[in-house]
């Protein structure tokens, strides 16, 4: 129990019914009996009755450096006493030397940035980028990706849960994602020759007009299901969006800064991306987005742009000790580690376990698929799964179209100790679900 005075606080179900008169009803939130949430202690949340959880999930993957990082927070308080904010029409420091800082992190050539506010605005940004650079208008992307929630990127989204616009943007063509556990095709990899890849061709063949900007894709859909590609999907999509001069736009906004044992997670795949999005752990829970490009495509974005919040100050140094503390933590490489033992623990219980059909990801971005004897989505467990585990102390999510896998996206300084717990508790609650 955390020394937490309760009375200071209205509690859930004051929150809940303030939410249900003035909040627009598609902010959902998790749980039957839902907690009020009051403080964050690296990888531990606690509600307002002091009780504590670990946090498996990290805001989606947001705080990778943990809840209230105290070298993050002396940043963030010691720049909001200073300047808080002027907008990019003034010169300051920290935007620039955070963006040399991304130069010298990104794969390949990534060298010019634009900064933000969200993972949403990143993605229009780099569509805008793309169509400015290219001089066309048509996208492609993947089933189950989710790319934002504006008209545009809610329309490149490609999970119907989040395709809310009865109107969207037209010129967007949708590619079979590498769902290996469900493989549309009925096949397995490696014997399919990654036919999901090849038929990206067959799209731009038929359903486009040959006027395409460029490819979007998660390296691993979040959303989507934690759906990881096997080896060679992206450099044989690489090798195809080549041959018709369409660009690759790497969506990290989940998969960045260390979260799968890599600093981006399309390095697994040894590819470079023309344009690179990314957010959340950016700034560790303060609101960042940024695109990156080459200097030869972001050079032709000349016309006046500009973030009235994008990069100020307190944002940028904020982002700057979270670089700062995944380098001198190796955050990526305990990531890999800590991931490794994780994913070990999973695959003994699904052992005993058939409900959990799948274990995919990389790093400490996992999902367990559950799935009924005859390979149907047990949605339903999961959410009596999720509520028992929550009981228990342990947060973390679901997601994937049928809402039937589990996510593990923790903060990246969790320990050993923390993933036994939650392993053994998780192992309590699947012997008793039916």
């Amino acid at each position: 129990m955390s020394d937490i005075n309760s009375s200071q606080y209205i509690g859930p179900e004051k929150i809940l019914q303030k939410k249900q008169d003035y909040i627009i009803p598609c902010v959902y939130h998790f749980y039957n009996e839902p907690m009020q949430l009051v403080k964050g202690e690296m990888q531990y949340l606690y509600d307002h009755t002091g009780k504590q959880y670990l946090d498996c999930f990290a805001g989606v993957s947001v705080v990778n450096c943990g809840h209230c990082n105290p070298e993050i927070t002396k940043a963030i308080c010691d720049q909001v006493q200073t300047l808080q904010h002027t907008c990019t029409i003034y010169l300051t420091e920290n935007i620039v030397n955070l963006a040399e800082r991304l130069a010298q992190i990104t794969p390949g050539r990534l060298q010019k940035t634009f900064f933000c506010s969200s993972g949403t605005e990143a993605n229009e940004g780099a569509a805008l980028l793309a169509s400015i650079y290219t001089g066309k208008q048509e996208f492609i992307s993947l089933r189950q990706g989710l790319h934002g929630r504006t008209k545009l990127t809610m329309s490149l989204t490609g999970l119907s849960l989040w395709r809310t616009d009865t109107n969207p943007v037209g010129g967007i063509s949708f590619a079979p994602n590498a769902y290996c556990y469900r493989c549309p095709y009925g096949k397995r990899h490696p014997e399919c020759d990654l036919a999901c890849a090849n038929e990206i061709e067959g799209i731009i063949k038929t359903a486009t007009s040959g006027q395409v900007a460029a490819f979007f894709a998660e390296p691993i859909q979040g959303n989507g299901g934690i759906i990881t590609p096997p080896p060679g999907y992206f450099k044989r999509v690489k090798e195809i969006l080549n041959k018709y001069n369409i660009l690759l736009i790497i969506d990290e906004v989940q998969t960045g800064f260390g979260r799968t044992g890599k600093m981006f997670a399309i390095e697994h795949y040894g590819v470079e991306p023309d344009i690179m999005t990314m957010a959340k752990a950016l700034g560790n829970g303060v609101p960042v987005g940024a695109f990156t490009s080459r200097p030869e495509i972001a050079d032709t974005y000349t016309r006046p742009g500009a973030s009235t919040l994008g990069g100020n100050p307190v944002t940028s140094a904020a982002a700057l000790a979270t670089l700062d503390v995944i380098a001198k933590n190796n955050l990526p490489a305990r990531a890999a580690e800590l991931g490794k033992y994780l994913k070990r623990g999973l695959t003994e219980l699904q052992k005993k376990h058939p409900l959990i059909g799948d274990i995919r990801g990389h790093g400490l971005m996992l999902g367990a698929e559950l799935v009924n004897p005859d390979k149907s989505p047990a949605a339903q467990q999961l959410d009596t799964i999720l509520e028992q585990m929550k009981d228990r102390g342990f947060l973390f999510g679901k997601n994937g179209p049928d809402r039937n896998v589990m996510a593990f996206q923790p903060p990246l300084v969790i320990t050993r100790e923390d993933l036994d717990n939650l392993l053994n508790n998780l192992a309590d609650v699947l012997a008793h679900i039916a």
